[in-house]
């Protein structure tokens, strides 16, 4: 019971000792007198570093950490930002339907096709960041453009190319579904007409080429089960016999270099 009074003497405490932090702030900004000259408070102007200022144009320019603030939270869309409108959904389809098409379960494990999916996104992707870094970020690290200024002129590199990688037929569907006309000039796209469009040009895109590469072991699954077929091994599975082969192939025709080197070359800037 003394304990329980305790801490109930210690909430009350510390209420009455925040009670007073707020309220010698708000007299001194209402210019209350106090008895001695020397306990004044100076009123409080705001925080500086929460600042939001007007320009002479009309624009509207954020303080540093505001500035950070919203930046942090961007963060949160860049695997959204990555996986739809870099390369990263082109190469991560081709290669499941590459591992599909060879009759491999887990290898390489998907941890290995991520990977290797994130570096080719970096070098296919680095001519674009270039760009950005040079005509956005290092402009804006030296206080040259403002942030929005920034944010324009990043927005360019990556308007162009996925603009550079999105069929004309997709671009008109979502024109059509949001019922708007079409822009004078291909630069004048806005972003949520041609992020969708992208996304869907990458998956046709993805889903051709991995047709491409399902046609010479669908072959070789069909020739090693018409031989089982004909020599009577029926409770042979086909699948079992045609790996090794198709692996053969694979490796002889130094798949992986030529899969990697065409989906490199697949994109245009």
């Amino acid at each position: 019971m003394m304990k329980v009074k305790g801490y109930v003497f210690l909430s009350f405490s510390i209420l009455s000792l925040l009670c007073c932090l707020l309220i010698q702030p708000v007299a001194a900004q209402n210019n209350v007198i106090l008895e001695k000259p020397s306990q004044a408070f100076k009123p409080i102007e705001g925080l500086p570093a929460l600042q939001l200022t007007s320009n002479p144009d009309g624009s509207q320019q954020y303080s540093v950490t505001l500035q950070v603030l919203i930046l942090m939270t961007m963060l949160s869309f860049l695997p959204a930002i990555l996986i739809m409108m870099t390369s990263f959904t082109r190469i991560i389809i081709v290669f499941s339907i590459l591992r599909q098409a060879l009759g491999l379960q887990q290898a390489p494990s998907n941890q290995i096709l991520i990977g290797l999916t994130l570096f080719l996104t970096f070098f296919i992707m680095s001519p674009v960041l270039e760009k950005i870094n040079q005509n956005a970020l290092q402009p804006y690290i030296n206080e040259q453009i403002t942030a929005n200024q920034a944010l324009e002129k990043a927005r360019a590199p990556i308007h162009a190319f996925m603009l550079a990688n999105t069929r004309e037929s997709d671009l008109a569907l979502f024109f059509n579904i949001a019922k708007k006309d079409k822009v004078a000039s291909p630069d004048d796209i806005p972003l949520n007409i041609l992020v969708p469009s992208f996304i869907t040009s990458e998956l046709k895109t993805a889903f051709q080429i991995g047709f491409m590469l399902f046609i010479p072991f669908l072959v070789i699954d069909i020739v090693v089960a018409s031989v089982l077929m004909a020599m009577g091994m029926m409770m042979l599975s086909p699948l079992i016999i045609s790996l090794p082969f198709k692996i053969m192939l694979f490796v002889l025709v130094d798949g992986w270099a030529l899969i990697i080197g065409t989906m490199a070359a697949s994109f245009g800037q």
